[in-house]
């Protein structure tokens, strides 16, 4: 009898335990987003995108091969085998070649406009736009922009157009999911989902895009294709990948879409974008500089260098302070600086709060114009022995400047040269052979004498922040004396 009961029991639990399996399946299932509806009514307003460009048969090298691919990728070496092969047997193609670079878009006006990326369409003598149904037109150039690698595309079709709705990128969240249409290889309307991995992030290629980076699969040919948010909105376009390889690995960049639409309006309208330009050269505040400064935490720009005939030095700005906030944004890092400045209006004042000295300040700066590309850096410094002095304390020896040496690397009237830097407090503070020493702690350096006696009254155990030129460019660092 109490076997039987056993038995009841045993068979009672495994229809429980069959019974709750699909309940808990359901339940995961149901936690995870549903693209399909999305995908049905955005994917019509996704475009593929092709581009001609005439050049020489004999100038044709593997770079150009194939655009949308890899330098490394397999397709290359396929594609400019056939390309010999054809040309051998073939004369006329020894005269013109036309390659195709593939990449992606989308429509965000009924008129015909499209947005893509600039390196799709840059250099091309043709652009061919094909949407989901088939249809192919060539499209108009209204406007390109390489700084945020930003194209404005025109198409005429009879009839209207499918157009992406427009989101909030500012209304993203990391964690949140998200979703790309493209093209990726040429395969068509290919649809691939992730997660926002992080916002706001300053790439070496353009710190004046404040990149959206997500895990969303992203290879050549998704170039200029839309990020949907779960509501079908378009939060931005995907521009670049980082990879080791050529291929996906998990880190893409999206420019957010509200950036986009404001280049591609200025491109519709003036047919250039405008940006706006404070004129400092900025770094970040490690915790050591941050100490050295007398501040509670690390945060904010600090400011390096303040550019002649800015509209920084026409506010006031030194070399040495540090940017909290600008227009009313917290900066969190010096990244967050360009893109801001960068969306301010041309000829706008704005309120940007500092600390100079460890005390906090407020100036008002009316923003100017992006000026083009920078000029280059100036030549190196020849070195002289001339008024050569070793600073025991901190382990660097200094070398006096001439005044045609400081015109040539425009620091003005200060700055001596570190021509030995092999222990010490010098090389833990990252001090190298051939930095151009400017200020310590504030004070402007003339002379290696000077430096020493500079050196000898800071007390032992303080952080001093040291400005030195390297390569042309101002650097911070965090000076320590131990003795």
């Amino acid at each position: 009898m109490k076997a039987l009961k056993l038995k009841q029991l045993s068979i009672v639990g495994f229809l429980i335990l069959v019974v709750s399996v699909p309940l808990i399946s359901n339940a995961a299932v149901k936690g995870l987003p549903d693209f399909t509806e999305l995908v049905e009514q955005a994917a019509p307003a996704v475009v593929n995108i092709s581009t001609r460009q005439k050049i020489k048969r004999g100038n044709v090298s593997n770079d150009h091969a194939l655009p949308g691919f890899p330098e490394d990728s397999p397709f290359n070496d396929f594609f400019k085998r056939f390309l010999d092969e054809e040309g051998e047997n073939n004369e006329e193609s020894l005269q013109e070649f036309k390659p195709r670079s593939l990449g992606s878009g989308f429509i965000f006006d009924k008129s015909g406009l499209v947005l893509t990326n600039h390196h799709v369409v840059d250099g091309a003598d043709e652009v061919i736009v094909r949407l989901s149904d088939r249809r192919e037109f060539v499209a108009e150039v209204i406007g390109s922009d390489k700084r945020s690698d930003i194209a404005v595309l025109k198409i005429d079709a009879d009839e209207d157009l499918p157009v992406v709705k427009i989101g909030s990128p500012d209304a993203l969240k990391v964690g949140e999911w998200v979703l790309a249409i493209g093209s990726p290889f040429g395969f068509d309307y290919t649809v691939t989902a992730g997660i926002v991995s992080a916002k706001s992030r300053s790439l070496p290629s353009e710190n004046y895009v404040p990149f959206i980076q997500t895990d969303v699969a992203i290879n050549p040919g998704n170039s200029g294709g839309p990020l949907f948010n779960l509501n079908g909105e378009v939060v931005g376009v995907n521009a670049q990948i980082f990879s080791r390889t050529g291929g996906f690995m998990g880190l893409s960049f999206s420019i957010p879409i509200d950036l986009a639409v404001e280049v591609s309006d200025q491109l519709r309208d003036h047919g250039v974008v405008a940006r706006g330009w404070l004129g400092v050269l900025i770094q970040d505040v490690t915790r050591d500089l941050a100490e050295s400064f007398g501040m509670d935490k690390p945060e904010g720009a600090l400011v390096s260098r303040v550019l002649s005939d800015s509209p920084a030095e026409e506010a006031g700005f030194q070399v040495g302070d540090v940017i909290l906030k600008f227009a009313g944004r917290p900066l969190p890092s010096s990244s967050s600086l360009p893109p801001v400045v960068g969306r301010v209006k041309v000829g706008n004042q704005v309120k940007v709060d500092i600390i100079r000295e460890g005390k906090p300040k407020v100036l008002r700066v009316r923003i100017g114009e992006l000026p083009g590309e920078a000029e280059a850096r100036p030549a190196s410094l020849n070195k002289r022995q001339r008024g050569e002095k070793e600073v025991e304390r901190i382990g660097v020896v200094v070398i006096d400047m001439s005044s045609q040496q400081r015109k040539q690397a425009e620091v003005g009237k200060y700055g001596i040269i570190a021509s030995d830097v092999s222990r010490g407090a010098a090389a833990r503070a990252g001090v190298r052979e051939g930095d151009i020493i400017l200020k310590i702690d504030q004070v402007d350096v003339k002379s290696a004498k000077q430096f020493d006696g500079l050196v000898e009254e800071i007390p032992a155990g303080k952080s001093v922040p040291l400005l030195v030129q390297r390569n042309g460019g101002p650097i911070f660092l965090a000076l320590k004396v131990d003795r």
